[in-house]
């Protein structure tokens, strides 16, 4: 079991991690993640567990994250309805798999608010990361949000 002072610092950057999401501060998001190796996955449960290739969104380097956040402040801003987050996530699991690295199971649930004001509940699956912490600094080497639904109650533009 890792120590309170890793496990602290795990929870610390799971907490950066959705106030970044929450205020749509995609810059924020992005710091989350090691610059070296980096990755993003959004799968349904479904594709997950019949380890089919199909993802909502996947994103294998640090640059195609940085394209993420263009498309989506650049290239599609203004073109869909934007929507409020909110999102809580319980850490379930961490192990050490090396020096300085950690294998983490989270749940997560994410609550929208859409333009006319009524939340409902987006997505609820779980967070499979690896973790990595150099300098106290700890970042995400890989994200995968596993959706426990194939279908959401409205499209995906940010990362869950």
């Amino acid at each position: 079991m890792p120590s309170a002072e890793i496990l602290a610092e795990i929870d610390a950057l799971q907490a950066r991690h959705a106030r970044a999401l929450d205020r749509r501060d995609l810059a924020a998001w992005l710091a989350c993640f090691s610059q070296k190796e980096a990755s993003y996955r959004c799968v349904s449960r479904e594709n997950e567990e019949q380890d089919l290739p199909l993802a909502m969104m996947m994103d294998d380097s640090y640059e195609r994250l940085k394209d993420r956040v263009k498309m989506i402040a650049e290239v599609w801003a203004g073109t869909f309805e934007d929507y409020a987050t909110r999102h809580f996530v319980q850490r379930l699991e961490c192990t050490e798999n090396a020096p300085g690295a950690y294998v983490v199971s989270s749940n997560f649930m994410v609550i929208y608010t859409a333009a006319n004001r009524h939340s409902s509940i987006l997505v609820a699956g779980s967070y499979e990361d690896e973790i990595t912490i150099a300098g106290g600094e700890a970042r995400f080497r890989s994200k995968k949000a596993v959706l426990d639904t194939v279908t959401t109650p409205r499209y995906l533009v940010y990362p869950v």
